[in-house]
């Protein structure tokens, strides 16, 4: 089998591709998407952090003179979204949207959140025991983040509905090549999107209450403040960033343990004797072991050498986490699954200025899911194989049948 994202098999089974990159090819490149293929731990690490790269070119250059085809104008509703969050976009702006988002979603914050989440994980845990399973991708997996992100940013119950096609459409346009369909629906949910939130941050602008939104209304740095299309492009990627990632870690997890079934004993005990450091310990090594994102792209802006290869200014590298975290010159025996691992320095969530805001979040939503599964079913077992759903970049299962009894 050959590195190719459009292939089911290579999508399921990625891994040995991974292997022969790495030891074979850890710099090569990709011409379906006209890309620098990275595949190690230490190079990956390094490009995350080298300021040479970044997650767009457009602070420097034109898409002309970068040597790009312009995006086509009925793409704007997109961009201009997206844009306006600090996902793709560089310092200064970067910073100073990072900086000005950081004062409303602190550490403190998040872990305020706590409660709330192991009661909703709960409740969809209880629920699904007691009908004696089901999917849990769409009876825990997905229902948990979104709940979760939807009290955060004070989205009424009746709406909610609507969150997880929208999130799910605009993170098409992420996957590679994307075909024009999945093209015109992620603008479309773009659109809808921020015309929703648009509407509700008005409404919070004038009467604030204690939800994201209107905290992120009012913050301020030395008189700075986010505009409207700032607080939108925020509020669209804390879902999307957010949700899909956590959703696939979920599945991705379980999916692991059931291979593992060593594993699962070791967790479900973990659970049961209340050792929340090793509950703590699983998570960050199921999202090492099968991480949900699996490459994230940078433009190089200025030429870089990478293991005596060299890459131009305009290039795209494509950095392989899922690769990276299975580099058995940084983890002793990486295809072997260890709850217990420590240290754990997998990159899941990035690295450097673009290193995910929301990683505290994820990690107590993924923390409590599992625990209360566990708690609700701690015989749970698997009742068919499941398959993974097209997608490469954001790798998930398309469902995880599962019984409780």
């Amino acid at each position: 089998m050959r590195f190719d994202p459009w292939d089911p098999e290579f999508v399921a089974h990625p891994y040995d591709v991974y292997a022969h990159l790495r030891e074979q090819e850890p710099v090569t490149y990709f011409e379906p998407t006209n890309q620098w293929l990275i595949a190690r731990h230490a190079d990956v690490d390094a490009l995350l952090r080298d300021r040479r790269l970044g997650r767009t070119y457009l602070h420097v250059a034109t898409h002309e003179e970068f040597g790009r085809e312009p995006e086509p104008d009925w793409h704007a509703p997109f961009w201009r979204v997206v844009r306006a969050g600090m996902l793709d976009v560089e310092p200064p702006v970067h910073t100073r949207l990072r900086r000005l988002v950081s004062k409303a979603f602190t550490p403190r914050m998040v872990e305020s959140l706590r409660p709330r989440i192991r009661a909703i994980a709960t409740e969809l845990a209880t629920r699904f025991a007691e009908k004696g399973g089901g999917d849990l991708i769409a009876e825990v997996a997905e229902p948990l983040p979104v709940t979760v992100i939807a009290d955060m940013l004070g989205v009424p119950e009746s709406d909610r509905h609507l969150l997880r096609p929208w999130s799910n459409d605009m993170c098409l346009m992420y996957e590679l090549n994307p075909p024009l369909e999945a093209q015109r629906a992620a603008v479309r949910a773009a659109e809808e999107f921020a015309a929703y939130l648009r509407e509700l941050a008005a409404a919070r602008r004038a009467n604030p209450g204690d939800d994201l939104i209107s905290q992120l209304a009012q913050v301020a740095d030395e008189g700075d403040r986010l505009t409207e299309d700032e607080l939108i492009g925020t509020c669209v990627l804390l879902l999307n960033a957010g949700h899909e990632a956590t959703v696939n870690a979920t599945g991705n997890g379980w999916w692991a343990l059931f291979r593992n079934p060593d594993q699962l004993d070791r967790l479900r005990a973990a659970v049961r004797d209340g050792d929340q450091e090793l509950v703590a310990t699983a998570v960050e090594e199921l999202l090492r072991w099968d991480t949900p994102a699996q490459m994230f792209e940078r433009w190089v802006l200025e030429d870089i050498e990478v293991r005596g290869v060299r890459i131009p200014r305009g290039s795209e590298v494509a950095l392989l986490f899922g690769s990276a975290n299975r580099d058995p010159e940084v983890f002793d025996d990486p295809d072997r699954l260890d709850l217990g691992r420590d240290p754990n320095p997998h990159i899941s969530f990035g690295l450097g200025i673009h290193y995910c805001l929301g990683a505290p979040l994820a990690k107590i939503e993924l923390a409590e899911s599992f625990s209360a599964i566990l708690r609700a079913a701690p015989d749970i077992g698997l009742v068919t194989e499941p398959e993974w759903k097209p997608g490469y970049i954001m790798r998930g299962l398309k469902a995880l049948e599962l019984r409780t009894g």
